[in-house]
């Protein structure tokens, strides 16, 4: 079920406050917090316990290969508050996001050691995996860091990759299988089935209408998984429901923002201001642009019916 969430989110260095000093800390994006993702902030959780220190993640947004190349930018697997709650889970106390923009890239790997890790957030451990790469021109490595340890007084613990059936996890691999439907694969990687959660907000009331009310998410970062329609389990703080849920921009009413809609099978409740858990099982077909309003209430009674065959096997 969802836990509410209590980890510290600190928005920008400039939010930084002496309380903040003093920390383990790891440093990476952790888009889907992946089983790769899990041992690095497991790792960083179990040697702040010992410390005594917060176990705290620094991230950027956007990344830097989203900021240098927007026409390439990747797809997101979790949303923000997916990610703070993978954070909670497991065992971080605090997640510093950091805007990505020309004045941080230009940062050297020795500023970005000495003043951003060391001064402003006082880590006494830099827990690290073996791809990281930081600072202007991302010349900054795991070396680096090591080289320095002992000259400024903090260690670095280095963390391997992680492979699962002969396949090495990383968010691309996630990635490749989301945007094949590929639930079994997505879920070896991630540990757990892919999810989403977010608040329920009010839409049009077009599914009432149509006979089909739905519990609708705002999607803000376009995600990895395709637009179309998907079988889903559906839960809140105590319930869990099985539902069919449409991702999409809704083209038969021309729309163009991103939704996450979700009928819930046998549900009479009111969950709007709520947090929603969408967890993806089935793959039922693309988003389509119907001729009409009846031909589509017509295909998402048909999806319904198909999810709940689906879903009851």
């Amino acid at each position: 079920m969802i836990e509410p969430l209590r980890i510290e989110l600190v928005r920008g260095l400039h939010n930084l406050r002496p309380r903040h000093r003093g920390c383990v800390l790891t440093v990476g994006k952790f888009d889907g917090m992946h089983r790769g993702h899990q041992v690095l902030l497991e790792t960083t959780r179990d040697l702040a316990r010992e410390a005594g220190l917060p176990a705290t993640v620094l991230s950027f947004d956007p990344s830097p290969r989203d900021y240098f190349h927007p026409e390439r930018a990747l797809l997101r697997i979790s949303t923000l508050r997916d990610k703070l709650a993978a954070l909670q889970r497991h065992g971080i106390d605090r997640l510093v996001l950091v805007r990505f923009d020309l004045r941080v890239a230009s940062v050297p790997p020795k500023d970005f050691l000495e003043d951003v890790l060391l001064a402003g957030l006082g880590a006494r451990t830099l827990i690290v995996g073996d791809d990281l790469r930081f600072g202007r021109n991302r010349s900054g490595d795991i070396q680096y860091l090591r080289n320095r340890a002992d000259e400024l007084g903090y260690r670095v613990v280095a963390v391997d990759t992680v492979q699962v059936g002969g396949e090495r996890c990383s968010s691309s691999a996630v990635r490749e299988a989301l945007a094949g439907t590929d639930f079994e694969r997505a879920e070896r990687l991630l540990g757990r089935p892919y999810r989403v959660t977010g608040r329920i907000r009010r839409g049009l009331q077009l599914g009432r209408k149509l006979d089909m009310p739905t519990a609708n998410i705002a999607i803000r970062k376009r995600l990895a998984v395709p637009f179309g329609v998907y079988a889903v389990l559906a839960r809140d703080e105590t319930r869990t429901w099985k539902g069919v849920a449409s991702l999409g921009i809704r083209p038969t009413l021309n729309m163009t923002r991103c939704l996450l809609e979700t009928y819930l099978f046998d549900a009479n409740v009111d969950l709007y201001g709520k947090v929603l858990e969408v967890e993806f099982r089935h793959f039922l077909r693309p988003e389509l642009r119907f001729e009409s309003l009846e031909a589509l209430r017509h295909q998402m009674h048909e999806d319904a019916a198909q999810a709940r065959r689906l879903l009851e096997t």
